[in-house]
């Protein structure tokens, strides 16, 4: 039997999809004046991704941890 790290068992799997419909949610549809998104998503999905390895429980202060640590200006 493989051992299967905890970063990807199921509960962190729905939190990293709960983070993930947040940050597209929020940040995935802007758009600069010339059409290019505002925000990429692999910025989003590396937020997302951080946020679960990081052990944080639940998926409160991920926009303001966005907005710190991610948001591309």
């Amino acid at each position: 039997m493989i051992k299967q790290d905890w970063i990807y068992s199921d509960d962190r799997m729905a939190l990293r999809e709960q983070c993930l419909s947040i940050l597209l949610r929020r940040f995935g549809s802007r758009m600069k004046d010339d059409g290019t998104p505002e925000n990429s998503t692999e910025s989003i999905y590396a937020c997302a991704h951080d946020w679960v390895s990081q052990g944080h429980p639940k998926t409160d202060g991920i926009v303001k941890y966005y907005e710190a640590y991610y948001r591309e200006e």
